[in-house]
């Protein structure tokens, strides 16, 4: 019993050091999105477990290809940062977009700050004036220091589109959160 009692003891220990919580593994490896973007979180962080950016990029492009959009958000950084994958802002627009069609602030945000022109995609400040007007309402307070640069870059016209803009993004997310219902 005295061998038995030592072996479990080890095995709490590695799943505390570690941070292997068999039931999440289990249940991200039976397809579970949110158990898998967690444990891809948990990798990126280095939270419970070692910091491994590859492990990181398999366990969210799971989740994200099943349409979380916490999932999209985190890949998209990856890639908008070089973390797991190659550095491609294209990539990381394409998974901010699909995050922030489904609400996610962050992603919004993202989004026209990567469009003010500051990255590897074509400026465009009508679109990012409309993701930054859209993330501040969703509550992300430093999307108006955005919102000021791109105004300065815009003119009447510009700023007539980009207040149009932003009302389509918000109808379209509005029609999805009744249709969700």
């Amino acid at each position: 019993m005295q061998i038995l009692n030592g072996v479990l003891i080890f095995f709490c220990a590695v799943t505390v050091l570690f941070g292997q919580d068999p039931e999440l593994v289990k249940q991200a490896e039976a397809g579970d999105a949110d158990a898998q973007n967690k444990l891809g979180n948990m990798y990126y962080t280095g939270e419970g477990v070692p910091k491994d950016d590859a492990e990181a990029v398999k366990w969210a492009r799971l989740a994200a290809d099943q349409g979380l959009a916490d999932a999209q958000f985190g890949l998209g950084l990856m890639y908008e940062n070089g973390k797991g994958v190659p550095e491609d802002d294209k990539e990381a627009v394409k998974w901010f977009r699909l995050a922030a069609d489904q609400g996610n602030a962050l992603a919004q945000y993202n989004l026209g700050i990567l469009h003010i022109g500051d990255g590897g995609v074509p400026e465009d400040v009508v679109e990012a004036y409309a993701r930054l007007n859209v993330a501040a309402a969703l509550g992300i307070s430093r999307a108006g220091e955005g919102k000021e640069i791109t105004v300065k870059k815009m003119g009447k016209k510009q700023k007539a589109e980009a207040q149009k803009r932003s009302k389509e993004i918000w109808a379209a997310l509005e029609a999805r959160k009744k249709s969700d219902e």
